[in-house]
């Protein structure tokens, strides 16, 4: 035991290639945890306390090229010296990309990554070229089976609309998250409307950035945190690669890939083109999509990259409606709407900059627009009443956005260590066009309007969101181990409704007494200021102890002003969302072997919006109800279990994961029926747990993913008639993938719900419902890729 708590050093010099001189102002950084260590005036730097492990460092200097080099330290101290290469005046750029851990699928992000900060904070990073999972139809389940706590609405198995919500905040299109990709906004409306109708494609993203609710100061006030696709790019070392992914599976699913690439000379490119389409395990659920992506970097200097990136994804897809619970009890494939249609058209660009000032500081500048429609048509009445074959409601929203979000981080002495700061500026305009009214009678996708007038007669309306904020954040580094990072973040936020509505009453009879269209032109703005606080203490540098503290805030968005909706009304009178989160926990690895993380957070929510019944009817209406508090206990580990026994250059890799999350919650509300009961969407246990096999290019994976019983209303109803509210009962799949690689050829397999069961995950209160929203039953699917 007393070997195992031995650490060691290495030590060195760092001199010019040419004359075996000291380089002046020479530094070595640890580029997987950011801790720098400065070389004295004869270049011989010291890296003390470090455990048995492999080590990435580099050596750099203002003026000097960088060299990195790999270490391992085994039982003894390490002597590893560095030769830098002038470059003559010019500034270079240290580029410390470095090498990621070998992972399981899973890692993190590092003290600071680009132009962000997230030392202290919870963060997870999925892998996605480490995981043997369905990419083709972005199976979420197995995507983020590493990510602690996720609650997943699985609402269709094409995985062309992503639902994930943690700590007891609602799935519902990711809205509590904010969802970027490639660091910029990919929602409806960040502030408005942050629902996302896109979700990258499995198959072209790289990783997947998660930070959890400490996120609020860098990337908005949202409780439930941030989500960063990362796109793939083109290879660095040739000028075109060509990747051809082709999938058949289940119910008529088919999916095509392809993908190129490559760079020359200052340029560097990748786009690609997929379009997937099938018939859905449910009757009327078919569905046809195509998505498109390009982007193109150019590196102009040493100093100085400006990148360019285009998203277009358009898809139709045919809702087959909710369920009651004795339908779905009885029959899960049924539907009961045939009529109900949804059309998605998504136009994303953005254009990057970045550019550095020196070799401590760095600009970062990204610019993005969207310009999108969504289209939802169908029999919007509780699922337990027939559909009467008349006009179907239909809803058109139109997106047209814009915005700035600038940072520079620089790293800067403090004492006889260094310190880094992070300041930034965002801008945000968002502008969206929402109309309701008479749709056609018919059961095709047409969506145009069929009032008298040919115009939305039930309603219309011009939101405008606009949005300036100002945040910093600054890593203190009080010792080599122990660290401080506090942060604050101002916004100005200013929401508007301009519009009209048309109020429709009628007597018992079902006679018209009342219908008039009613003006109204509301305008809200707002100051809120928020601050955090995080600390990180890392006794070696395989092993650290955080924990941090975020202030949150959601204002009320454009749902939440004005839908017609025959289930639910709104509380013309709602207040913003306000609380703060926070986390202690600790976490490390040891390269290819080991990985772990265990935390306890505390969400705290006040004036949550929500649900509340209308005494005496089956209505509800949206409104404040009260304060909740969520806690919770969120843990992850992972090993290679041959590695363990046989050493980690052993061949083989057999790893095993558990990944646990218990949480407790409660409301405290004015309203008797509400007061004490559990948060809605927060089931008590998520748990996952699996096991990977590799040898050579063959690899297997077996998950097992559980979900404990969960309310969908803040009273806690159990059984309700028309099914939008009520018990989610616990829940249990089964998936199964493989995959092997024989030269330019790879063979992917499996089976999703491999022991058949039937569940759900969602109760709807309008689309794709209302209702039950039955999951998929057992399906396969197989893929073969050819890259060249």
């Amino acid at each position: 035991m007393a070997t195992l708590a031995q650490t060691f050093s290495v030590t060195g010099k760092i001199t010019s290639a040419s004359a075996q001189q000291p380089v002046p102002r020479a530094e070595v950084l640890l580029t997987n945890t950011g801790s720098l260590y400065k070389a004295d005036a004869k270049g011989n730097y010291t890296i003390p306390n470090l455990a048995p492990g492999t080590y990435t460092l580099t050596a750099y200097s203002v003026g000097w090229g960088a060299a990195t080099e790999q270490v391992t330290i085994s039982n003894s101290n390490v002597f590893l010296s560095f030769s830098l290469q002038p470059l003559e005046g010019k500034l270079s750029e240290v580029n410390v990309k470095g090498e990621r851990e070998k992972t399981f699928g899973i890692t993190r992000l590092n003290s600071v990554e680009g132009a962000a900060i997230y030392e202290g904070k919870k963060s997870e990073v999925v892998v996605l070229s480490d995981i043997t999972a369905s990419k083709a139809t972005n199976n979420t389940r197995q995507v983020f089976a590493k990510v602690a706590g996720l609650n997943i609405w699985e609402s269709d198995g094409a995985g062309l609309q992503l639902g994930i919500g943690g700590r007891g905040l609602s799935p519902n299109r990711t809205s509590n998250f904010n969802t970027r990709q490639n660091g910029y906004d990919i929602s409806a409306d960040a502030l408005g409307y942050p629902e996302s109708y896109y979700t990258p494609p499995t198959e072209v993203v790289d990783r997947i950035e998660i930070v959890r609710g400490a996120a609020s100061l860098q990337y908005g006030t949202q409780f439930g945190g941030m989500v960063n696709f990362v796109m793939k790019e083109g290879p660095e070392d040739k000028p075109f690669e060509l990747t051809s992914r082709q999938t058949l599976g289940s119910w008529g699913f088919l999916n095509t890939f392809n993908s190129i690439g490559g760079s020359e000379g200052k340029f560097r490119y990748y786009g690609f083109y997929q379009y997937k389409s099938g018939d859905g395990w449910r009757n009327n659920s078919e569905f046809d999509a195509h998505t498109v992506f390009s982007s193109v970097h150019y590196n102009a200097n040493d100093k100085l990259e400006i990148g360019f990136n285009y998203t277009y994804m358009d898809y139709l897809a045919q809702q087959p409606g909710g369920l009651t619970d004795a339908e779905f009890d009885h029959n899960p494939q049924q539907s009961k709407r045939d009529r109900n249609w949804f059309n998605v058209n998504w136009n994303l660009m953005a254009l990057t900059l970045d550019y550095r000032l020196s070799e401590r500081t760095k600009l970062n500048i990204r610019n993005f627009g969207l310009l999108a429609e969504r289209d939802a048509l169908g029999y919007l009445e509780k699922i337990n009443r027939p559909d009467p074959m008349e006009k179907r409601l239909l809803l058109k929203d139109q997106f047209n956005n814009f915005g700035n979000e600038t940072r520079l981080i620089h790293r800067y002495d403090l004492g006889s260590s260094f310190s880094t700061l992070l300041v930034g500026a965002r801008y945000y305009r968002g502008f969206t066009d929402q109309k309701q009214g008479d749709g056609s009678a018919g059961s095709n996708a047409d969506f145009r309007f069929y009032s008298k007038s040919g115009a939305p007669n039930a309603s219309s309306y011009d939101y405008l969101s606009r949005n300036v904020a100002m945040f910093a954040e600054n890593i203190f580094n009080l010792t080599p181990k122990l660290s401080l990072t506090p942060g604050v973040r101002y916004e100005w936020i200013n929401t508007n409704a301009d519009g009209s509505y048309r109020d429709v009453m009628a007597d018992q009879a079902g006679n018209t007494i009342k219908d008039e269209v009613i003006a109204e032109d509301r305008s809200n703005s707002r100051n809120v200021l928020l601050l955090g606080l995080g600390l990180s203490y890392k006794p070696t540098e395989q092993m650290e102890v955080y924990a941090n503290f975020s202030q949150n805030y959601r204002a009320i968005n454009f749902n939440d002003m004005r839908v017609i909706n025959p289930n639910q009304f709104v509380d013309q009178n709602l207040k913003d969302e306000s609380g703060y989160s926070a986390d202690l926990g600790f976490r490390g690895n040891v390269s290819g072997t080991l990985n772990y993380d265990a935390s306890v957070f505390y969400l705290a929510y006040k004036d949550r919006i929500n649900f509340k019944n209308v005494e005496g009817t089956t209505n509800r209406i949206r409104t404040n109800v009260g304060d909740s508090r969520n806690v919770g206990l969120e843990t992850f580990v992972e090993a290679d279990l041959l590695k363990l026994y046989y050493g980690k250059d052993h061949k083989t890799s057999l790893s095993a994961f558990s990944n646990v999350t218990l949480v407790n919650t409660r409301y405290s509300s004015p309203q008797t029926d509400i007061n004490g009961k559990e948060v809605e969407l927060a089931p008590p246990v998520i748990a996952k747990l699996g096991l990977s096999f590799k040898h050579n290019n063959l690899k297997l994976a077996y998950q097992y993913a559980y979900t404990a019983e969960q309310y969908t209303d803040a009273p806690n109803s159990v059984l309700e008639p028309t099914a939008v509210v009520g018990v989610v009962p616990a829940y249990w799949v089964v998936d199964l993938s493989g995959s092997y690689t024989y030269k330019r050829f790879t063979l992917e397999t499996g089976i999703n719900n491999l022991t058949d069961n039937r569940y759900f995950t969602r109760r709807a209160t309008g689309y794709p419902g209302p209702g039950i929203i039955p999951s998929d039953a057992r399906n396969w699917y197989v893929t073969l890729q050819l890259k060249l």
